[in-house]
């Protein structure tokens, strides 16, 4: 073949590849836009991917590369900063909404935008937790479950045990060498969460959940691949004994109830889930309340781990920071009755620099980088910059990226910079900070975890200094932004 034949074909080649690339990318616009008819015309700009990946795996090279922000940045620079696109994700056909408006207006709709989670968030939390109750479902557990763990009886009561636990691990820890400090703080937070719901804390119940509920999070926004070696398949099995853990416990409890009759007394949230009713008397099935187990107790020592993890790491970082955090918690022990012994929930409610520092966390760290919700009916909404009318049709998914928000520039200068002053007679517009989400769905526990997280560092500013091993180590951002080696460091005792 001469030059020019040559040349030719590989023209031919090269056009049929890029014929075929074309082709692919427009299955899933063609599958699920098509249907919509003239209303498609109305759909936000986007890209919709390849046929049954869509752009998942864009999403994961973004979060797995250490550039989380590059996935969203993609969008906005082929599209503008309009804050709403089109595309396919976790097997459906998505809704990416960024801004604080439109963020706000998906979370508090919550009758045109149910949850939508993934099919392996869903399997994996369960079935009647939070992620797949009905609206009305969900106020009626809430109602049961939000009293027992937020609200100033609740936090006071809790408050010696949670206490009792940071002292004892803090205690512990400069004994031990070398740790991983996130470990240890995930161990800490989950022995309080368990205390609180099942009267557990130390024994080898709560180990073997703490165990599982590794594996578990690692699935949960993972893509639902059930087959050895994915993370899915691990968390599906890591589920699998959680139940059969919970079962055993929850059994062994309605026994002790029914033994000890009207003498039984309430002690903890597993008892409340046991005993409440409806006013037509229906009680929970056992499969109720185990997913509600399940998901409080994810949710109820993850995030307050990781933002301990990470408001601690900040205060090292930024030593004059520190030094206005510790002078405040030591003017709280200098104000304090002689005859006190230990913190008061008045007293965590004083500190208010401290709270500027985890709301700063909590901004910078979006232990949540998105939520899911999914349209009940065709919705119009405007973008933020041109107040064009985009339409979210009926039975698409929607993710609201909070992380997005948290770093958005017309609201947070220097959005990346750990600034806890920001805060100062700042007082950020309506849905953008929001991360315990919104509207009725707003995480229950969120009083919980910040006065978690304000007790630790009470002490650990009081007494404690925390020496990183590797200081400038690769951070990862899936299932949750942490250090890839878990923070591994020593604490030292002053």
């Amino acid at each position: 073949m001469d030059l020019g034949g040559f040349a030719l074909l590989s023209s031919i080649v090269l056009g049929a590849v890029g014929a075929l690339f074309l082709v692919l990318k427009g299955v899933n616009g063609w599958r699920y836009e098509r249907v919509l008819g003239e209303k498609r015309r109305q759909l936000p700009p986007g890209d919709m991917g390849w046929p049954l990946i869509g752009n998942m795996l864009a999403f994961l090279w973004a979060f797995k590369t250490g550039k989380p922000d590059s996935f969203i940045g993609s969008f906005v620079k082929r599209f503008g900063r309009i804050g709403i696109y089109k595309t396919y994700m976790f097997g459906s056909p998505t809704i990416l909404v960024t801004t604080p408006e439109l963020c706000r207006q998906v979370l508090m709709e919550e009758l045109r935008f149910i949850p939508g989670w993934p099919k392996s968030t869903w399997e994996l939390i369960g079935r009647k937790s939070f992620v797949g109750l009905s609206y009305e479902e969900h106020k009626w557990i809430r109602r049961l479950t939000a009293a027992p763990v937020n609200g100033h009886e609740a936090l006071s009561n809790y408050i010696g045990y949670i206490e009792s636990s940071v002292v004892d691990a803090l205690e512990r820890w400069p004994k031990m060498g070398e740790i991983e400090f996130l470990t240890e703080i995930r161990r800490l937070t989950f022995r309080i969460i368990t205390y609180i719901f099942m009267s557990a804390g130390g024994d080898p119940v709560m180990e073997a959940l703490e165990k599982e509920y590794t594996a578990l999070n690692h699935g949960v926004r993972a893509m639902a691949i059930n087959f050895p070696g994915f993370a899915y398949h691990k968390a599906l099995k890591a589920r699998k004994k959680l139940v059969a853990i919970l079962q055993s416990v929850l059994t062994d409890r309605r026994k002790k109830k029914e033994a000890a009759g009207k003498t039984s007394k309430k002690k903890d949230m597993m008892d409340a889930l046991i005993e409440v009713e409806d006013e037509n008397g229906r009680r929970l099935t056992d499969e109720e309340i185990i997913d509600v187990l399940i998901m409080y107790l994810n949710a109820g020592h993850e995030s307050s781990a990781h933002i301990t993890m990470w408001a601690t790491v900040f205060l090292q970082q930024n030593p004059d920071v520190l030094k206005k955090a510790k002078a405040e918690q030591e003017a709280i022990i200098r104000n304090r009755p002689s005859t006190q012994k230990g913190l008061s929930l008045k007293e965590c409610r004083q500190m208010e620099f401290l709270s500027k520092i985890v709301d700063e966390t909590l901004r910078l760290v979006n232990i949540s980088a998105l939520v899911f919700r999914e349209a009940t009916e065709d919705v119009l909404v405007t973008d933020s910059t041109s107040r064009h009318k985009y339409l979210i049709p009926k039975g698409w998914k929607v993710q609201v990226w909070l992380r997005n928000v948290h770093q958005d520039t017309e609201v947070y200068p220097d959005p990346k910079e750990f600034n806890p002053s920001r805060w100062d007679e700042f007082v950020p517009k309506a849905g953008a900070f929001i991360p315990f989400g919104a509207g009725s769905r707003l995480c229950p526990g969120n009083d919980l975890a910040k006065l978690e997280i304000s007790i630790f560092l009470h002490h650990f500013l009081l007494g404690y200094e925390l020496k990183r091993t590797n200081p400038n180590g690769t951070v990862r951002y899936l299932p949750h932004h942490r250090p890839k080696d878990n923070c591994k460091a020593r604490i030292i005792k002053h």
